[in-house]
């Protein structure tokens, strides 16, 4: 282990990443809201910390291995959710405790958008669109953009990228050179979500709220400017609006990518995962639906339509808007959709969950070892599309699924042990591992009764679901420290 070069790593992450505090120290100066001092004791805490971290091995400019690579990206996301919560900490609206600041932070980094806060309409401007942002930088991993700078630096990006990246595209180069391919990837992150913020204004939002939900919306975070979240506007424009923008931002941006080089709409349908993930939710929806209108919930067939359209992309690609509290929804819709959400977007996408290849590629070995019954010595090979999966990566998906079921039982016990009622505690593990937000009984709108331990196990959750379980496990196995 490399333990200067990874020193050095972070300390320049951490000086880059204080400079996000600008942009809501200016709106702060914009609004006059008072929150600025909060912001500018942020900024140069970090910077300094990132600068003392920096310069003592700042001269150490070897080339970073692939477990150097882990360290850095677990350490900074750890790191980065402690600082992230400096303004917070600061601030007198909201007063916040130390847990609940770094609660808000890792939830605002992870995308998951859970909150504590309850109150939003009466927050400071910069705190509400600092919110926004950490989702924003979080969304396609605020690593992959320090890559398209670090070479510049004399770091090696690779690992860095191999070690973010999640998916089965983690050794897939879009471009030759990883720099071109960070690039690549923010220019369609950062186009998205101009284009959805342009929408969202065009369609009635403010301009501070239309930035504010594009950030949340191509991130698929989930915080909003108000308590209400999208049901704050109740615009039928808007809620489709955020539909597609969230359906797009469920994509795997690769294939954002492949299909904007080729000018070629039709990638998008000759892609197995990208069909699946277009069926799965097209199931969430119907069922939601046809509960939601059968059941009474609404007597009209377009409220049910376009409230169960919503809430199924939203709660399906993790995101967590909301346009009504589908906790007190019948049983069947709300747990139907927090089911939803354990399958999440596509690999190399801004959603959480297991992802749609991997849930795939379960499905295909479920139904192949059905076949090998009937027939035990017919050789029966996994596809995807035109592709034969590899044993190699058949034995990585149940590795990882294996890992994540045996993560969420223990972390479900542990919110139990805490005084947690069981349907709280499932749902609680369930929106953290997944990074969706909201969940059912207690934390159905919020977080904010939950208690402290409660709290920091939940945002390992957040932590262990952004990184995708391999990432941050990795560093708890005896083999990563044996030389």
């Amino acid at each position: 282990m490399q333990f200067s070069a990874v020193q050095r790593i972070l300390g320049i992450l951490l000086m880059l990443f204080s400079l996000t505090m600008m942009p809501p120290l200016m709106v702060s100066l914009w609004y006059e809201d008072g929150a600025m001092s909060s912001f500018g004791a942020a900024l140069l805490f970090t910077f300094l910390a990132g600068a003392f971290s920096w310069y003592p091995v700042r001269h150490h400019r070897r080339e970073l291995r692939l477990r150097d690579g882990f360290m850095v990206v677990v350490m900074f996301w750890v790191v980065l959710g402690l600082t992230g919560s400096l303004p917070f900490a600061l601030s007198d609206n909201p007063d916040m405790s130390v847990t609940d600041s770094v609660f808000e932070s890792i939830s605002g980094l992870t995308t998951t958008g859970a909150t504590v806060i309850v109150g939003l309409d009466h927050l400071p401007k910069s705190i509400l669109y600092y919110r926004q942002q950490l989702q924003w930088l979080g969304g396609m991993g605020i690593i992959v953009l320090a890559v398209a700078v670090l070479p510049m630096l004399g770091i090696g990006g690779m690992q860095l990228y191999r070690a973010e990246t999640p998916g089965p595209m983690k050794d897939t180069k879009l471009t030759p050179r990883i720099t071109e391919t960070a690039k690549a990837l923010w220019y369609i992150y950062l186009g998205l979500t101009l284009a959805c913020a342009a929408a969202y204004a065009l369609a009635g939002m403010s301009l501070f709220d239309a930035i504010g939900h594009a950030f949340a919306t191509i991130a698929i975070g989930g915080f909003s400017t108000h308590d209400a979240s999208m049901g704050y506007f109740d615009s039928t424009l808007i809620e489709m609006i955020a539909v597609l923008f969230l359906l797009v931002s469920g994509v795997n941006f690769a294939l954002h990518f492949v299909a904007w080089r080729g000018r070629n709409i039709f990638v998008y349908f000759l892609d197995s995962e990208f069909r699946f993930y277009l069926l799965v939710l097209l199931l969430a929806t119907s069922g939601a639906v046809l509960a939601l209108y059968f059941s009474g919930t609404y007597e009209d067939w377009g409220e049910a339509f376009t409230k169960g359209l919503f809430q199924a992309v939203s709660i399906g690609t993790t995101a967590g808007f909301t346009t009504a509290d589908y906790s007190v929804w019948p049983g069947f819709v709300a747990i139907l959709l927090l089911f939803t959400s354990f399958v999440g977007g596509c690999a190399g996408s801004t959603g959480g969950g297991i992802k749609v290849i991997r849930f795939l590629l379960l499905v295909k070995q479920g139904l192949r070892e059905i076949a090998r019954l009937i027939h035990p010595s017919a050789q029966i090979p996994i596809r995807v599309g035109d592709k034969t999966i590899s044993s190699r990566v058949i034995e990585a998906v149940w590795g990882f699924f294996a890992l994540y079921v045996a993560s969420f039982v223990t972390m479900y016990l542990a919110l139990a042990l805490t005084g947690l009622d069981l349907m709280t505690s499932f749902s609680a593990v369930a929106a953290s591992i997944n990074n969706l937000g909201p969940g059912l009984g207690s934390v159905g709108v919020n977080y904010e009764s939950l208690n402290d331990p409660a709290k920091w196990i939940l945002c390992f959750a957040m932590l262990l679901g952004r990184l995708e379980i391999f990432t941050l496990l990795v560093l708890l196995s005896p083999a990563y420290w044996r030389k």
